[in-house]
């Protein structure tokens, strides 16, 4: 089924955001370390093993216990500019960072929602290593707002703050390496009730919220700055949650992509029925079928046999060709069965019968298989090459799996591909992974702190886009640009600083940035001072409109010049008006022929001719009026 055909509404398509933004603030959320990335090697080093804990209720949380099973061990990395001991989880976090507090704050007013009384700061249980302590620490700042996209109003459920995670920078087996010089960096949260009935808008819910955060002017730009993470759930499916979407322009087509994988999933479950295919038929019985392989010519069996693995298989009864088949792109239900062997296993992949003869095992040895597990011809057999923990560990994860598929849709946690495919990541969190911070007292949030940060929010997107097409006279386009993009304050204050086109700023900050990215020009080094330099010597005549591009490539791969030595480099400095006047008289004398045969064509063509010897050293407009006066004056004489 192609997406042309799906009809959302009536499939019941129910989606929920949440969006998280990392806050651009002097310090982290809990101590006073820069909020900073590094890139040298680590000062420091430490080893972790996470282990779940019960809660206050007397419950594990199942997401921990799955994490816990893999026997994972974490090695951090950390230096001492941008991380301390609190990021170590040798000291007590600091007070909540009341700067962070406040910015959020200003976010929620924005989106009409309820500051809390009282701000209470909770531990949220983190399973995957990424944060020393076992937990997250996060608050809800306000509830209940709203925000109007189109003619649809979206209820914003709750605006929180939390503590970013430390990112992943390898693993090596069992072993991950996180580096937490970004765990403690405050981040949003704004979560939206699950209104949303279609991709597309979904899309443009999320696109709004960040033109609302982008408006505080203060949040991180650049990316890993910003994620969303979606609920997603049709009639007949389950919700799904899938995390991690960096890419606005992403979140429809992972919709789209998930709708069919539910949508395929239903359709192979009302299959298995209609064959009679029951859980109990799925048997947690394993087969050591080594012997089959022992003269195997494929390379992966071959090498684990070397190394003393057994070769373990599982029967699953009436699955033949069910393995196979596609739920959304490169992504098959034996991929899913794959997943959960890997993470429940610690195995790096799986066979299954469907996939075969390929990987240089043959008809004979897959034939020898079938007879050695006792299959008939609507069986599928799945097999694992590893030692016998996890050969068997891994099995019954696909067993489960393959119960799961006589049942329709699994909830779970996804995380979300590069291509907007997803991948299994862990079960659904259950009710035991919050409880509450005991090291930070709750803040009082009074009237009067509320009333103040609402008296000087800033600018809505929609008041901004209406204002920079007044003031500056932007179409509508070329000012939705500016408003989208990560220039749009940086554009006031050039036009504060110099007296330039409005339209060529806005113009060069969105489109033509977005150009030379695409070149391969590594324009993010591009500092807003250097870019203020550019335009400063337009206004002041020392370069020209048709400059500006070239000169800021050449910048882009020397950080360190100015732009002064950019157009000395490059030739590229204007030319006097004189030399200009000289130029054109000798092009125009030098094609009289032309002028004379066609005088409602030469215009262009002379033009044509100078802005090909000047090259960017004198501007299009003054040459058009030097062209037009020298042709007037020729055709008087």
């Amino acid at each position: 089924m192609t997406t042309k055909e799906i009809d959302y509404a009536q499939l019941g398509l129910k989606v929920g955001l949440e969006v998280h933004q990392q806050l651009d603030t002097s310090t982290k959320l809990f101590c006073h370390c820069k909020p900073e990335l590094f890139k040298e090697e680590p000062e420091i080093t430490f080893l972790r093993r996470l282990r779940p804990t019960q809660s206050e209720l007397g419950q594990i949380d199942p997401a921990a216990y799955f994490e816990f099973q893999k026997g994972v061990k974490i090695l951090y990395e950390a230096d001492s500019q941008s991380s301390c001991l609190v990021e170590m989880d040798e000291e007590p976090p600091h007070p909540l960072s009341m700067e962070a507090v406040e910015i959020a704050l200003t976010a929620a007013l924005m989106m009409n929602a309820n500051p809390v009384d009282e701000i209470h700061v909770m531990r949220k249980t983190v399973i995957d290593g990424s944060n020393t302590t076992g937990f997250q620490r996060t608050c809800v700042i306000a509830l209940n707002g709203i925000i109007k996209v189109g003619e649809k109003t979206v209820p914003i459920q709750h605006i929180s703050l939390e503590e970013d995670a430390a990112r992943k920078t390898g693993e090596d087996g069992t072993t991950i390496r996180y580096r937490i010089d970004r765990l403690g960096i405050p981040l949003i949260e704004v979560a939206t009730a699950p209104v949303m009935n279609s991709p597309r808008e979904a899309g443009e819910v999320a696109l709004a919220i960040g033109r609302i955060l982008r408006a505080t002017g203060r949040v991180k730009r650049g990316l890993g700055t910003i994620r969303q993470d979606l609920n997603i759930s049709i009639k007949g499916g389950a919700l799904t949650e899938i995390k991690g979407v960096q890419e606005l322009e992403l979140i429809p087509l992972v919709i789209e992509y998930e709708v069919q994988r539910q949508l395929n999933l239903i359709k192979i479950s009302e299959e298995l029925a209609k064959a009679g295919i029951r859980p109990e038929n799925l048997k947690e019985e394993f087969f050591d079928v080594t012997e089959v392989f022992q003269q195997t010519n494929c390379k992966i069996l071959r090498k684990s046999i070397e190394k003393g693995h057994q070769i373990l298989a599982v029967k699953l009864p009436g699955f033949a060709g069910f393995l196979k088949r596609e739920l959304m792109p490169g992504v098959r239900l034996g991929t899913e069965m794959a997943d959960r062997a890997h993470f429940w296993g610690r195995v790096g992949g799986i066979f299954h019968t469907d996939e075969l003869p390929a990987y240089g095992i043959t008809q004979q040895e897959v034939e020898a298989l079938k007879k050695a597990v006792g299959c008939v011809p609507t069986d599928a057999v799945v097999f694992v090459a590893d030692v016998m923990e996890n050969a068997r560990d891994a099995l019954k994860a696909v067993l489960e799996r393959a119960r799961e598929a006589l049942r329709g849709v699994p909830e779970e946690t996804r995380a979300a591909n590069p291509d907007g495919t997803t991948r299994y990541m862990r079960p659904r969190p259950g009710a035991a992974r919050m409880y509450p911070e005991t090291d930070i007292p709750p803040i009082q949030l009074t009237e009067e702190h509320i009333d103040k940060i609402r008296k000087r929010l800033p600018e809505l997107p929609e008041q901004k886009l209406r204002r920079l097409m007044l003031e500056y006279n932007l179409n509508q386009k070329l000012a939705q640009q500016l408003l989208d993009s990560e220039h749009a304050e940086l554009f006031e204050t050039i036009l504060k600083e110099s007296r330039v086109s409005p339209t060529t700023v806005a113009a060069f900050l969105t489109e033509t940035l977005k150009a030379l990215k695409r070149q391969g020009i590594p324009v993010e080094r591009l500092s807003e001072g250097r870019l203020r330099e550019i335009f400063k010597a337009l206004a002041n005549g020392e370069i020209t409109k048709e400059a500006i591009s070239e000169v800021a490539a050449w910048l882009s791969k020397n950080e360190n010049k100015t732009v002064k030595e950019a157009l000395e480099c490059l030739s590229l400095k204007v030319m006097p008006k004189e030399e200009l006047e000289k130029l054109v008289d000798q092009i125009i004398s030098q094609n009289k022929n032309l002028i004379e045969k066609n005088e409602a064509k030469a215009f262009g063509s002379i033009m044509g001719m100078v802005m090909r010897e000047v090259r960017g050293r004198a501007n299009a407009d003054l040459v058009s009026e030097i062209i037009r006066r020298k042709l007037a004056d020729a055709q008087k004489a």
